[in-house]
């Protein structure tokens, strides 16, 4: 039940619209108490207590807005989330854009982990590459999220004991150092993952990805959003390149050029031109 003394109709209304407007991400009644939970300790922290004068304030000011948006997105990962994927990944993905870059000079992996939350998906990624990606091919990841609190996380690569679940115990041990309070990645692994802000509505700033991860995030968004996003990807993808997102997330019925590709494992989409 939507306390409405605290956040009226016109209160959700203004602040759903403004968070489309600057996130994608649409909130719906059906949402609106994750939405008034999140607002409340952000009122908490800025020792607000006006619902609208916050407004005004975000409104007007970009780094609490952004401390805002950061505030209601939603941050569920873990390491080696939905397996068929890296599974996929390694025995048909990486083959195939392998033998689509023989004839190239540089050989270089480009991956895009967008919407990376805390850090863990780029980091599978990276210690996946790691094991199975053969010589001479080495490869980069740019891991971007709305989230600086997030982004930090990863930038720092520490995570508690009960984060670390679902990483092999051979894959532990090399690419994390254990720490009292729990496991804290490696220098060489770090150096391959760059974190950095990202919002999904804008032009990517970079190009040339052969993979790209965007996972669990098309959900938060409506139709129109989910095309935009889905473009920009296109966009700032090669030729020969691979598309990732989450295992109940679907491009059917949106109007972009890529391709359904089943493979044994799973799902995934390409760009493929000639």
């Amino acid at each position: 039940m939507a306390d409405l003394d605290f956040f009226s109709d016109t209160d959700f209304e203004n602040y759903k619209r403004l968070i489309y407007k600057e996130s994608g991400i649409v909130f719906t009644p059906g949402n609106r108490s994750v939405l008034e939970g999140r607002l409340r300790e952000r009122l908490r922290q800025n020792k607000e207590q006006s619902v609208s004068n916050y407004f005004k304030q975000i409104s007007q000011n970009k780094q609490e807005l952004d401390a805002f948006l950061d505030a209601i997105t939603t941050n569920l990962t873990s390491f080696f989330r939905n397996i068929p994927h890296f599974t996929a990944l390694e025995k048909f993905v990486i083959p195939e854009i392998i033998n689509a870059k023989r004839d190239k000079v540089e050989k270089k992996i480009r991956i895009w982990s967008a919407g990376c939350s805390t850090g863990e998906e780029p980091y599978t990624i990276a210690m996946l590459l790691s094991e199975k990606l053969p010589m001479p091919w080495t490869f980069d990841i740019v891991a971007s999220d709305i989230s600086l609190k997030c982004l930090m996380t990863g930038k720092e690569g520490f995570y508690a004991a009960d984060r670390i679940v679902g990483i092999p115990d051979a894959y532990l041990e090399k690419y994390f150092d254990k720490h009292e309070k729990g496991f804290k990645a490696k220098d060489f692994i770090k150096s391959k993952i760059r974190f950095d802000y990202h919002n999904l509505l804008n032009i990517s700033p970079w190009l040339n990805f052969d993979i790209v991860f965007c996972r669990n995030v098309l959900i938060y968004f409506d139709e129109a959003v989910q095309t935009q996003v889905t473009n920009h990807f296109w966009d700032c993808m090669t030729n020969k390149s691979f598309l990732f997102i989450g295992h109940a997330e679907s491009l059917f019925g949106l109007n972009t050029k890529f391709d359904l590709v089943k493979t044994q494992w799973t799902t995934l989409y390409k760009k493929w031109v000639s």
